[in-house]
């Protein structure tokens, strides 16, 4: 998509803090940090919503890219949370499935 931020990251229009990137996923940090390590997995091709996955190969995907860098940065031992909003209600804000890694403080349930 065209207008999708993401999308734009993805093909380099808009610059990003990038983590890591494969053939299918893309993963830079949150610039919106809510925790000391806060970064976002996506998906290269664009998918709107979790509602919109057809692929569960792309769930598992995310997670274990999630989780390669939580090791990587060495938070992955004393813990993280993995998050995905779907529509509004759900929190979400941007449009284009993606997955978020939080850690490096003690968080906290319910999220809010």
């Amino acid at each position: 998509m065209t207008d999708c931020l993401f999308c734009k990251i993805v093909a380099g229009d808009i610059p990003a803090d990038k983590i890591y990137e494969d053939e299918n996923v893309f993963a830079f940090h949150d610039i919106g940090a809510q925790a000391p390590h806060h970064f976002l997995v996506v998906p290269k091709t664009h998918v709107t919503t979790l509602n919109d996955v057809n692929d569960e190969a792309l769930i598992g995907k995310l997670s274990l890219t999630a989780i390669k860098i939580a090791k990587d940065l060495g938070f992955s031992d004393d813990g993280y949370r993995l998050v995905m909003n779907c529509n509004k209600q759900g929190g979400q804000s941007v449009y284009h499935v993606h997955l978020h890694c939080l850690g490096g403080r003690q968080l906290t349930w319910p999220p809010g």
